[in-house]
């Protein structure tokens, strides 16, 4: 009896310490997890293994140390020599498959370049740039052809364009045919083609695909390029303008409610700049107009001014032109007939647009903008660039430039050689006439003019 009161006495002195712990104490904590994954995959083996020559598998296998998603986008996934029937790409595991389901020609260095198509399945880690080169013959092919892509238009650069090589260099081929060879740019532009044979290409550069559309960016080369002869090849890329106009059908496409019979218009700012016209803008053509039923006045009496309207080609904008008074009320009077629109709409009432004009002293004056160089081109205009917009052209006939009103701000300037003297920028075509654009070169060293003051700069071109 005396064990047994023993052992009863311990049991319950086990059962009342448990029960003075904490409840806190008996929650149960997972461990913390450990910093986030951002290595990519590492290739651990390749079958046949890379350069390999004398190729003759009908796949590649290649094994990496983690485990793969899919490609997102096969497509992005680039072949050269380019292939009819592209190959399979699938994953299993840690082992990512090419089967090639296309004869490989033979005496041929193809690469394959995966871009940053093969991830990790855990965070989606890329393998930047990975490629794989192997040759059908006894050995690899090692020129290469190398440059850079600008935009025409203002001397930047674009890295979702393709830089392609045709074996083909008659004209039609970019319409037909994919090209042979292609690449991609980097972050600057510049482009490199690797393991080419010692041959002749046209080369071009495409925005959005690998062949030619006209409404995408392009580029060309006025001569061939010859693999290992061609390091340091130039491309302007630019957009065609169309080839036919925007009929005034085509344009009107806004929806405007069928019970809504008020001419629809957009007036031009209420604060007027002294040297731009007033501008309206209209979201349906314009079938009938008569400035004759529009009048210009100013001040509280309504003095009248005289002016001119014009109706763009599009028939969807009315500028107004005048001499404009500074710090002045002004006052546009619409009869309800100046304007019928396609759908018959006219204004229901007579309308007024009232707008004051801007002051001198809110501009500033380039009293003295000074062009070193200018020698360098034989008719030079210069583009001012306000806020990422070309705000002005200039034909530069001097060493100096002088402007009284200037509206304020942060300049940027482009200078192009004006070939055919028509005092803008003209874009290029390829088909009918193989004419380059008008190459902007811009200078990177910008200027601020005040408001109300003489503004000085030189510029080095």
């Amino acid at each position: 009896m005396k064990k047994g009161f023993i052992a009863s006495a311990l049991v319950s002195i086990v059962i009342a310490f448990w029960m003075s712990v904490p409840v806190g104490c008996a929650n149960i904590v997972p461990p913390e997890g450990g910093p986030r994954d951002t290595i990519p995959p590492v290739l651990v083996s390749a079958n046949p293994r890379d350069s390999s020559v004398n190729f003759r598998s009908e796949h590649i296998v290649l094994t990496f140390n983690e485990t793969l998603n899919d490609p997102r986008n096969p497509n992005d996934i680039i072949y050269t020599p380019s292939m009819d029937i592209p190959p399979t790409i699938t994953t299993k595991g840690k082992a990512l498959t090419v089967k090639f389901n296309d004869t490989l020609q033979p005496n041929t260095t193809y690469v394959i370049n995966f871009g940053d198509q093969i991830t990790d399945i855990t965070e989606g880690n890329p393998v930047r740039n990975f490629v794989y080169t192997f040759s059908t013959g006894p050995y690899l092919d090692s020129l290469e052809i190398s440059g850079k892509v600008m935009l025409a238009e203002n001397g930047g650069v674009d890295t979702t364009l393709n830089v392609a090589l045709y074996k083909d260099r008659s004209d039609s081929a970019i319409r037909l045919k994919n090209p042979l060879y292609v690449v991609r740019l980097d972050g600057n532009g510049n482009f490199r083609f690797h393991n080419l044979p010692k041959d002749t290409f046209a080369i071009y550069a495409f925005g959005g695909g690998r062949r030619y559309n006209p409404k995408e960016l392009f580029a060309f080369y006025d001569t061939a390029v010859v693999a290992g002869e061609a390091d340091s090849v130039r491309l302007y890329a630019f957009r065609e303008a169309p080839t036919t106009p925007t009929t005034a059908s085509a344009a009107g496409a806004t929806r405007i409610p069928a019970n809504d019979r008020r001419l629809r218009f957009t007036p031009g700012a209420t604060t007027q700049e002294l040297l731009e016209d007033y501008i309206m803008t209209f979201p349906v053509p314009l079938k009938n107009f008569d400035s004759t039923k529009m009048h210009l006045a100013i001040d509280s009496v309504f003095n009248p001014v005289n002016f001119t309207a014009t109706l763009d080609t599009t028939r969807k904008e009315v500028r107004i032109k005048t001499d404009w008074k500074e710090g002045t009320p002004y006052h546009l009077i619409l009869e309800k007939e100046f304007a019928t629109d396609t759908t018959g709409r006219q204004l229901l009432k007579t309308d007024t647009l009232s707008f004051t004009t801007k002051k001198k002293a809110d501009y500033g004056a380039i009293t003295s903008l000074r062009f070193r160089n200018m020698d360098k081109y034989k008719h030079p205009v210069v583009q001012f660039v306000l806020n990422n917009q070309v705000v002005k052209s200039v034909p530069i006939t001097g060493p100096i430039y002088t402007e009284a009103l200037v509206i304020p701000g942060e300049y940027y300037l482009r200078v192009f050689d004006d070939v055919n003297q028509n005092g803008k920028w003209d874009t290029g075509r390829f088909f009918g006439g193989k004419r380059q654009p008008e190459i902007i070169h811009p200078i990177e060293r910008p200027f601020t003019v005040k408001p109300n003051w003489d503004n000085e700069f030189e510029v080095v071109l």
